[in-house]
């Protein structure tokens, strides 16, 4: 496996101190996340899983699995991209069959264990609000929901409930675009008819129709259409919870749509999920001086753990990954992580077993000789 052979060793998270900004912005113990992802799986559209896919997941073995591969945050769900919650008695209906109060379970035995538990909303898409709300949606793969008043309120009354009831110390937001992504070369927006209401609201204009409006009037209403949702997502999140952790994952960090609005700046942790390192450099310029920095590892963004876990420790940036599981509703042991060699590994296996060494603070050459 390139360059892990030239790497001995990871040194320890707790003997470094975030070098971001300046000394009088350091933050705290860098985050040592992993989600057991229960996005995406067969059955559902789009790609998600169905209802009630994995809703035999048992939280007491969840967090046994988190502590033994070293975390201090537990990335979990309140409620998944098909719509539906990971709590009981919610205002968002539970996953079909749901065996356990699986969120609030997370949160009650992880406290235990001096880990914290983020649940999980995505902004951009959610398979029962589309199937809800046909019209206020595209009914596509991707970001697919435009961010109207009354999604956002939808939106923000769950992140209320899911922070009241299961006492979770933080949310993340994921796919927090508008409609077809963040990206400059994304393509125009369709201007469906909640849209025209919001370009009246958000522009403090008629709309000019699309075949009048010029590429820098949409990205306008882009940016004002973002700076909306967050102001209403950090009155829910913060009025719930005023110590609740918001946490930002974006695979394009310098996305047009996040120019101009306090986003950004305001976040507690911001993520650069595409992890690549030029990006989560970047992330220094553009953000608050309380914003703790994460990287993310997964095996769609192809990067190499070798070169980017040791670099963001050297930094005193976060590290993060994630993965839909693979042995039932659960991951193998992460014993059988750390008995392997890592250059026998490939993909999330690979991921995985950097990051169990790194969290537990062994060197990558680590072997447990069973």
């Amino acid at each position: 496996m390139k360059n892990i052979t030239m790497i001995l060793c990871i040194l320890p998270f707790c003997m470094l101190a975030s070098c971001k900004k300046t000394t009088e912005q350091a933050v705290d113990e860098p985050v040592r996340a992993y989600c057991i992802d229960y996005n995406w799986g067969e059955g559902g559209a789009h790609g998600f899983a169905r209802p009630g896919l994995w809703a035999d997941a048992s939280p007491a073995d969840h967090v046994d699995w988190y502590a033994a591969l070293g975390c201090n945050v537990i990335q979990s769900f309140a409620v998944s991209c098909n719509g539906y919650a990971w709590y009981k008695n919610g205002i968002i209906p539970e996953q079909p069959g749901l065996a356990h109060d699986f969120l609030t379970e997370q949160v009650r035995l992880a406290r235990q264990k001096n880990m914290k538990v983020i649940g999980y909303f995505c902004v951009g898409a959610n398979n029962k609000w589309e199937e809800d709300h046909p019209d206020l949606c595209y009914r596509m793969d991707g970001m697919q929901i435009p961010l109207t008043r009354v999604y956002l309120d939808y939106l923000c009354a769950s992140i209320d409930d899911a922070i009241r009831k299961t006492d979770i110390d933080g949310i993340m937001l994921d796919w927090f675009y508008n409609p077809g992504g963040g990206k400059g070369d994304r393509p125009p927006l369709r201007w469906i008819p909640c849209e025209e209401e919001m370009y009246r609201e958000l522009m403090d204009e008629d709309f000019p129709g699309k075949e009048h409006l010029t590429k820098e009037q949409e990205v306008t209403f882009r940016q004002k259409a973002i700076g909306r949702a967050w102001e209403k997502i950090k009155t829910a999140a913060k009025g719930a919870k005023p110590d609740c952790i918001i946490w930002l994952t974006a695979f394009e960090i310098k996305s047009d749509e996040y120019e101009g609005n306090a986003l950004l700046k305001e976040v507690d942790w911001l993520m650069n999920e595409a992890g690549d390192k030029e990006s989560t450099r970047a992330m220094y310029d553009l953000t608050g001086p309380q914003t703790k920095l994460i990287t993310c590892l997964a095996n769609w963004n192809g990067q190499n753990p070798a070169e980017i876990v040791p670099d963001a420790i050297a930094r005193g940036v976060g590290l993060y990954g994630f993965t839909k599981p693979v042995a039932g509703s659960a991951m193998p042991p992460v014993d059988d992580y750390l008995s392997a060699a890592v250059d026998t590994l490939t993909g999330d296996a690979l991921n995985i077993a950097i990051l169990a060494r790194a969290f537990n603070n062994l060197p990558l050459d680590y072997v447990n000789e069973k």
